[in-house]
């Protein structure tokens, strides 16, 4: 049944760097969770403690794009080396400095640098799996691979920052975040022979170009479905807290999660007959159509089952975006594209928290919903815009300058 993961992870060196990625992807739950453990914990409030995780998630999305087209240009093991070094430092400089009670503004330095020097390994990870696989079924099977690693990294990572930080030390669970972060990322950037070639830039040639065609439409079905993500985990929060189990709203995100989880498997699995593009289109509507009743939900448990349930429509839809950016995209920009790609996911997040609070303050968690579901819409809308063009197609966009 699951020939074909074996397939892909039976090449040389690749469970060892998909293994790695993992390991350096587990800051992308935690950090924020442990930044505001850390900050409560010494004494600071909620307002400055959501106040420091957004610089650092501000920080780290500005930083993304430019960080992943060194990564093209100068290869990944000497881009994320860098990178973790000055994450690792930065963080750490960061704990200290609340720990003893430091500048509040020298601890948002470094922790604007320590979000700005994030490694970029999920977007490394898959340009690499690009790199090492011929097989078009077998590059997607690999994105479901890592789409799943994902879900995993975004089910235990809140888990362990959150027991060590309350069960040991606030000071552990950070420290497991830079360990995590920068131990993954070194060993994943020591592993040279599986990386793609660096493509520097020739003085006086035009780089190739990214085509708006296809990066535009799927950039924006990322940040609408970001939007969706991040109001449908405060409306659920809320929705826990309304009932008097706030505690078991990271049960119900974890279901939603699982969903998710259980479809990229299932994906890898499938040899599709339909393009990206088609997919994409289906999952989108697939999200849309997922939210729909949720505002009309009253039970905890139905609306447990109903999540694990929509969570089925995440996986194929976040595959089949990175599939088309990895088909369209030139080789020399790929892990470029692959974040720009990831940072349309993020910036959505931070609005859809946004608005979703007001609606909670003023109509309630149920009709917080609807804004998860508009945002559903948008996206699926804008998937028609989407076109399928191979890296080979000449590109309309303007050169970067």
């Amino acid at each position: 049944m699951f020939a074909r993961y074996r397939q892909v992870l039976s090449l040389p060196g690749t469970l060892r760097f998909s293994a790695a990625a993992l390991v350096g992807r587990l800051p992308n739950s935690m950090d924020t969770i442990g930044i505001v453990l850390l900050v409560t914990a010494a004494g600071g409030s909620y307002g400055v403690a959501g106040a420091m995780s957004a610089a650092y998630l501000l920080a780290a999305a500005t930083i993304a794009i430019p960080q992943a087209r060194l990564v093209d240009r100068l290869g990944q093991g000497r881009v994320l080396s860098v990178a973790a070094g000055v994450f690792a430092a930065a963080m750490t400089a960061f704990v200290v400095v609340v720990r003893e009670h430091g500048s509040p503004w020298v601890a948002v330095a470094c922790v604007v640098v320590a979000g700005a020097a994030f490694p970029q390994v999920g977007s490394s990870v898959r340009s690499r799996w690009s790199h090492v696989l011929d097989d078009r079924a077998l590059v997607d099977t690999a994105y479901a691979l890592e789409s799943a690693v994902d879900e995993v990294v975004f089910i235990t990572g809140p888990i362990l920052v959150t027991v060590l930080a309350t069960a040991w030390s606030p000071v552990a669970g950070l420290g497991a975040t830079i360990i995590a972060g920068t131990g993954g990322t070194l060993f994943f950037a020591a592993q040279r022979s599986t990386a793609p070639p660096p493509a520097p830039r020739i003085p006086g040639e035009r780089p190739p170009r990214l085509r708006l065609s296809v990066m535009g439409p799927v950039c924006l079905v990322g940040v609408a479905l970001g939007t969706l993500f991040g109001a449908a985990e405060v409306s659920t929060v809320a929705f826990a807290a309304d009932r008097g189990l706030k505690g078991y709203a990271g049960p119900l995100l974890a279901v939603w999660a699982a969903g998710s989880l259980i479809a990229g498997i299932v994906t890898g699995l499938v040899t599709w007959r339909v393009g990206p593009v088609v997919r994409l289109r289906w999952g989108a509507a697939g999200m849309f159509v997922a939210m729909a009743p949720l505002s009309l939900i009253g039970s905890m448990w139905v609306m447990e089952a109903w999540l694990f349930v929509a969570g089925f429509a995440i996986a194929p839809t976040m595959i089949a975006a990175l599939s088309l950016v990895e088909k369209s995209v030139p080789r020399s920009r790929l892990t470029e594209g692959m974040a720009i790609v990831e940072t349309s996911f993020v910036v959505g997040l931070a609005p859809g928290a946004a608005v979703a609070g007001r609606v909670i303050d003023t109509h309630g968690p149920s009709a917080a919903y609807l804004v998860s579901l508009a945002a559903g819409f948008v996206a699926a809308v804008a998937t028609f815009a989407s076109r399928d063009e191979p890296a080979g197609v000449p590109a309309l966009s303007r050169p970067e300058p």
